[in-house]
């Protein structure tokens, strides 16, 4: 627990000047709310009671403290009073402008803490392979950095200020307390219950606070579900609607944010629990104080003045008592937001980059993949697979659904790596580039066409810096992009929603067509790129698609098999490995499972 807490705040150091003038005013806020108190003495003795204030042990005194007590004794009793008022509101003047520039500088460093925090996962995801998102959630990801780090900076803003604050304030309190007792000869025994109230107090609130974490835990754990069902139905409305699960999604939903009304009850029922348990023992500590208190006033041994000050001071003390207690609280649910943060800091991405990772020259010769195996979890799903695609090939994969296919062509980018064997690019193990020198030879079209929220020029330049938008305009063009694109509100300019969500599915698959023509990469994978489409789009994406193909070296992964014939050559795929290769008209002469699966692809057409 103390080294989550202790990594919490590593990201408290970089903004420790602002921590430190906060500090400050906190010091400066406890000594002028503490100060009051040594008014009343000379308010009780002197002006109430009109007697000379009377120290025992005055030799113990400071110089100038006796002279103050001598100016007292000498001021008339009304002058001394309309001093005392004037004193008194400077003072909380005072005390209330260092608490204004203590909570505003408090607040600063837990916003910009998240600030920094936020920053932090959000590179951390970017750089985390794609076996990490397969395992989690979008909606738990966002979780983590939305409602995670709100929770953490709330304990900032909060715990951490009463962290620092509360122990200055209980020390100027205890010091308030010790010199009474030292100079007006309070018995030992009134600061022995004062003691005692401290560990009664710290026992049930460090056992509420265990469980609080827990509970914390659990409640953070569902939101993140609560977040993922929102993601989802948000997401997936069209099909929500198209099959009237409107009404089931309503009850799931309500069922989890139930789950985590109750949670959170659970967390409220303990938090709230600490206040009164501390009151308790205050007032049962109060009772003590008169009652062995009040035996020295009535025998004159102790002046009115003096205990009223002694208990003021004690109370005093008790409030950021309290407030420590709930600090640890706060703390124990902000340690559960922690561990799932920092969950994902300390993830390791299974793709990484080498030191001294080699720039990869642009692909001049061929692909190859050499005896390359993946096993994902418990399960092979490439076995020994070996084949050479050189230069300006077109090679395309088939296959029944699940035996490897879009695996296979994923090792080219390193979304995946090889569990065995190698995938060499011109004779160089790609695990050996750098990613980025990869990465910018490769374009990508997926089945699943992936758009921001951004405008169409945006989106079409996407990762490309520096060039004009007469580039963009013909990349539009090569996708057959361009006429639909002209008929938007903006043009060019027209923001087309999340995802693309005011584009027709074949609207969107050429704008990703133009993005990787835009990219111009020397490698092209498509994985399925037409296989959602209906006829009329299909013809307009595949006339892209034939475009764009011309001077690249091209990895297909095709759906139907009538689009693949003009491919360089045609490996099949089953049960994840390469069972034969060769061109359309090969494949078709041996008879094997490429010529059953076009033949079943025949089949069907004819019979639609």
């Amino acid at each position: 627990m103390m080294n989550q807490y202790r990594r919490l705040v590593r990201f408290v150091l970089p903004h420790a000047r602002v921590l430190v003038m906060a500090t400050v005013c906190m010091l400066a806020s406890s000594i002028f709310t503490i100060s009051p108190f040594t008014m009343i003495i000379p308010l009780v003795d002197k002006i109430i009671a009109g007697k000379v204030i009377v120290i025992p042990h005055s030799e113990m005194l400071p110089q100038f403290v006796k002279d103050l007590v001598d100016k007292i004794n000498s001021m008339p009793r009304m002058e001394l009073l309309n001093s005392m008022a004037l004193i008194f509101i400077i003072m909380w003047l005072l005390k209330s402008l260092f608490e204004f520039f203590q909570s505003y500088l408090m607040n600063k460093v837990s916003q910009l803490v998240i600030r920094d925090m936020k920053n932090m996962v959000y590179k951390k995801l970017l750089t985390l392979s794609m076996d990490f998102y397969s395992k989690n959630s979008t909606g738990k990801l966002m979780s983590r950095v939305t409602n995670d780090s709100a929770v953490i900076r709330d304990s900032i803003s909060t715990g951490l200020t009463d962290l620092i604050y509360q122990p200055i304030q209980l020390i100027i309190c205890l010091a308030a307390v010790l010199a009474v007792k030292v100079y007006f000869s309070i018995s030992w025994l009134l600061i022995g219950i004062i003691a005692l109230v401290f560990l009664l107090v710290i026992y049930p609130v460090v056992k509420i606070g265990k469980r609080l974490k827990r509970i914390s835990t659990q409640s953070q754990e569902n939101m993140a579900d609560i977040t993922t069902t929102l993601h989802e139905t948000i997401s997936g409305v069209r099909v929500v609607k198209a099959f009237s699960m409107e009404p089931y999604e309503a009850d799931k939903f309500a069922t989890q944010n139930q789950r985590f009304y109750k949670l959170v009850m659970k967390s409220v029922k303990r938090m709230t629990l600490i206040s009164p348990l501390t009151e308790f023992v205050e007032v049962l500590s109060l009772a003590l104080i008169l009652w062995f208190a009040g035996k020295d006033i009535v025998s004159g041994a102790l002046s009115a003045g003096a205990f009223i000050a002694f208990t003021a001071s004690f109370f005093s003390m008790m409030r950021p008592a309290k407030r420590l207690a709930n600090v640890y609280a706060i703390n124990q649910q902000a340690l559960a937001a922690a561990d799932r943060i920092f969950e994902v800091l300390d993830t390791k991405p299974s793709v990484s980059e080498k030191p001294g990772a080699i720039l990869l020259p642009r692909i001049a010769k061929s692909v190859k993949f050499k005896d390359v195996y993946f096993r994902y979890e418990d399960k092979d799903i490439l076995k020994g697979i070996t084949l050479d695609v050189a230069v300006g090939d077109i090679a395309a994969f088939v296959g029944p659904s699940g035996v490897g296919k879009t695996t296979l062509v994923n090792l080219i980018p390193r979304f995946y790596d090889a569990t065995g064997g190698q995938v060499l690019i011109d004779g160089v193990d790609i695990r050996n580039c750098s990613l980025r020198s990869l990465m910018g030879q490769i374009g990508i079209v997926t089945q699943e066409t992936i758009l921001f929220n951004d405008t169409v020029t945006a989106n079409i330049s996407y990762g490309s810096k520096g060039r004009s938008a007469d580039d963009v305009k013909r990349a539009a063009e090569i996708a057959n992009a361009h006429d639909f694109i002209t008929k938007l509100p903006s043009g060019y300019g027209t923001i087309i929603g999340e995802r693309g969500f005011r584009l027709s599915g074949g609207e969107k698959q050429r704008l990703a067509i133009a993005r990787a023509v835009f990219k111009d990469p020397p490698i092209l994978i498509l994985d399925e790129a037409t296989s959602q489409l209906d006829t009329e789009s299909e013809v307009l994406v595949q006339e892209a698609i034939d475009r764009m193909m011309k001077g690249r070296t091209v990895f297909v992964i095709a759906h139907r098999l009538s689009t693949i014939k003009h491919a360089t050559t045609i490996y099949v795929i089953d049960g994840g490995r390469l069972v034969s290769s060769g061109t359309h008209d090969e494949l078709i002469r041996k008879d094997g499972l490429y010529k059953r699966l076009y033949d079943m692809q025949f089949r069907d057409n004819v019979l639609k």
